[in-house]
Formats: C-alpha cells, structure tokens, sequence
C-alpha cells in the first residue's frame, strides 16, 4: 500500500484525497518508482477541475505526471518484475536503485505520479544526472522539454532570432528565456504587472513588457527594429492572440501551448490581412510521446545542466499531505518558477 492523492468527483483543490492504495508490481514496459518529489502542472488542476483537454474517464481518479525518484522494480515480459541488478539490461537500461526522473508522456488516466510509489511507464522515464537531487530532478524536466520541443525541435529557433515569452514567469517561461540565451536567440518577456519584472530580468530576460502599462506588438516592433520576433511561445490564448500575431515577423511562428485565459481564442491571419503568419498549438507530447524527440531532449537538457546554462527554478515546497494547499498556491498564480510536493516517509 502507498499513500496516493487520488479525487472523486470535479471541483477545487478540497477534492483530492491522501488514501492508501495498493499499487501493484510493474508490467511489461513498466518501472515501479519510489516517489521523492512530484513536480506540479497546471494540467493537473485542469485534470481536477474536468477542463482539461482529456475527461477524467473514472472516479477515484489519480494526478501527476512528472515526479523524481528511485526505480525499485522493473516489469520483464516474461520473467516477472526484477528487484536486482540483473534488471539493468531490461526496461530502456534502467536499472534497479537508479534516481529517475518521470517526465509527462501518458494519459493521467492510465497513471498519477502524486503518491508514495507509483507505476510508470519505462517510456516515460529519463535518466537523473548526476548532482541533481529529488527537488530539481522533479522541477527541471517539463519546463525544459516543452520550450526545447516547441523553439529548437520544431521551430528551429537560431542564434539571432527573437521569442517573445507571455507567461514568462512560469516555470516554462523561465526555461524558455535560458535555452533561448543558450542558443544565441534573444528572449523577450511579458507580465502583467511590475511586481515579476525583475525577477525576469534577473533570469536573463533581455527585454520585459508589462502588458498593463504597455501594448505588446509595438514594444518588440520597436525592440527588433521594426522587423518583429520570429517566434511567439504563448500560454495564454484567447483574444489576446491577435496582438500577438501583429509582433511575429514575416513568415514567423505563433506557437499556443496552454490556455491560461480560459476563452476562445480566434485566429488572427484574416483579422490582420492574411500575413505570413505560421500559427500552431504545441503540447509537450509531441515530445515526450515521440522516443527520438525525447532521447534528443534530453541530451540537450542534460548538456544545459551539465554546464551550468540550465537549472531549474523552484519557488516553494510542500509535503505531500499538504497537497490541498499546494493546488491552492498553485492556482493563485503568484509563483515564479516551479512549485514542487515532497515525499517524506
């Protein structure tokens, strides 16, 4: 048994449950992990709440999808699960007693990471580098393979290019400004208020527009010398999608990956008089679903850590039987960077 957050019916953070549940023994394709960290998304408050992009199919249901921790067992085809160090040469070369990293790449349907110990899929399991302990192997990973996926793997951000970042202080965002900065491009960020504009600076933002104080299109117009920003990595849709689409440079990309506003978000190209707009949504599992994708991902995140360009961002820590009032601070928004449960046994 395992103590696993589990919820049985829609609704606020008040509806997750810390039950013991009886986790099982890894399948094929499948590691049992000791759970040290979970790494909290806003796709799980979505989850919760039934507005995500995927239907809770059955209640109890479980949450998370990307945690930290130490691989106990690894499911054989047909040999049953391995607890030893003959299981080094099964499931992807994990072996047992190794720190792993689980990164988004399943139904949450199928699997939840908020728990003691949980079942994973192998595929869904990246090496821990070394020197990175429980906290940023559960922080680090989501943030940087979805910027990584959508700039560099799909875009094919360059050295010279411009991004503008809207959320920019989520932990997305921050990854975004680093991998950007790595690779030569020029990150520019947007908030909505001051109160984030020097922890944005101090990340390594070039530029910051506050959106309250400030219209976005003609700041990067002006900060690009008229020429607009190559790439847009938006979190918020909704209307505001067609200011957006008014900075993007000729033949630029728009790229949606979340929905932070809630509303319908129209597409601009006609409102702005068909311009060489490229406009597509991006989710992390174009990534971590596509194992040639991921196996690059990570070596480039795992480089990025290596040398010091990447680390990641955590702004506060809970336990895990304060997980109602992590949801709580996790949706108020008022974080900068990375919010991250921890398993104490």
């Amino acid at each position: 048994m395992a103590k696993t957050v589990r919820f049985h019916e829609h609704g606020g953070p008040d509806v997750l449950r810390l039950e013991d549940v009886e986790v099982g023994e890894p399948g094929p394709g499948e590691l049992l992990i000791r759970v040290d960290a979970i790494g909290l998304n806003r796709a799980e408050v979505l989850f919760r709440s039934g507005q995500y992009i995927e239907p809770v199919k059955q209640f109890p249901a479980r949450l998370g999808a990307e945690a930290s921790g130490v691989v106990e067992a690894i499911g054989a085809h047909d040999r049953g699960p391995a607890r030893s160090s003959e299981a080094e040469s099964l499931g992807k070369g994990f072996k047992v007693g190794q720190p792993v990293s689980v990164v988004p790449a399943f139904s949450m349907n199928d699997y939840g990471v908020y728990a003691e110990r949980a079942l994973v899929p192998a595929s869904a399991v990246v090496h821990r580098p070394d020197g990175l302990d429980a906290v940023d192997g559960a922080a680090v990973w989501m943030p940087y393979l979805t910027a990584y996926g959508a700039l560099v793997e799909v875009g094919g951000m360059r050295a010279g290019d411009t991004v503008v970042l809207t959320a920019a202080s989520s932990s997305v965002g921050l990854a975004a400004i680093q991998i950007a900065r790595r690779i030569g491009a020029v990150p520019i960020a947007t908030t909505r208020t001051r109160a984030k504009k020097d922890a944005l600076l101090k990340a390594g933002a070039a530029d910051v527009i506050v959106t309250d104080e400030e219209d976005i299109a003609p700041r990067v117009l002006g900060l690009t010398g008229g020429r607009g920003a190559e790439f847009v990595f938006d979190a918020v849709a909704g209307p505001g999608v067609v200011d957006l689409a008014k900075a993007v440079a000729p033949g630029g990309t728009l790229f949606v990956y979340g929905a932070l506003s809630g509303e319908v978000t129209p597409y601009p190209g006609f409102e702005l008089g068909m311009p060489a707009l490229n406009m597509r949504t991006y989710t992390l599992f174009e990534t971590t679903t596509d194992q040639q994708r991921l196996r690059r991902a990570e070596a480039f995140v795992s480089s990025g850590l290596r040398t010091g360009a990447f680390r990641s961002v955590v702004d506060r820590t809970f336990g895990l039987d304060e997980i109602v009032e992590a949801h709580r601070y996790l949706e108020a928004g008022a974080q900068v960077g990375k919010i991250v449960v921890t398993v104490d046994r």
